[in-house]
């Protein structure tokens, strides 16, 4: 029962996730550190980024970086990484870009990995 909950639902996500994959999302507003508000066409989303915790004093300069990195309408791909608390848990890479943000954050100090290497 429990596999059968699971399958629907990450079925139910890839329906939801889909259309972000075929296409480039775009940036509409930093709204915390870890948290983007974009969009693609005529859908927005919060998307949460993966793997990283960013420490309470530290916010503030991780939001300032975000917005200095992710101007508005800055197009971004997104590879998902699941879901949490009705939020979309993804690594963002700036279209152009090498790295993606949560690492980028961590490579500045402003941040830290919470999910084990790969």
């Amino acid at each position: 029962m429990g596999r059968q909950v699971l399958g629907v639902a990450l079925a139910l996500m890839l329906l939801v996730v889909q259309p972000l994959l075929t296409q480039a999302a775009e940036v509409l507003q930093v709204r915390e550190a870890t948290l983007l508000q974009v969009g693609d066409r005529n859908r927005n989303y919060s998307v949460r980024l993966a793997c990283i915790e960013v420490l309470p004093e530290d916010q503030q300069q991780a939001v300032d970086w975000l917005r200095q990195t992710l101007p508005r309408r800055r197009r971004v791909n997104l590879r998902p990484e699941g879901s949490a608390d009705g939020l979309l848990l993804a690594r963002v890479t700036p279209i152009g870009a090498d790295q993606d943000l949560g690492a980028a954050l961590v490579n500045e100090g402003l941040a830290h990995t919470t999910c084990p290497p790969a």
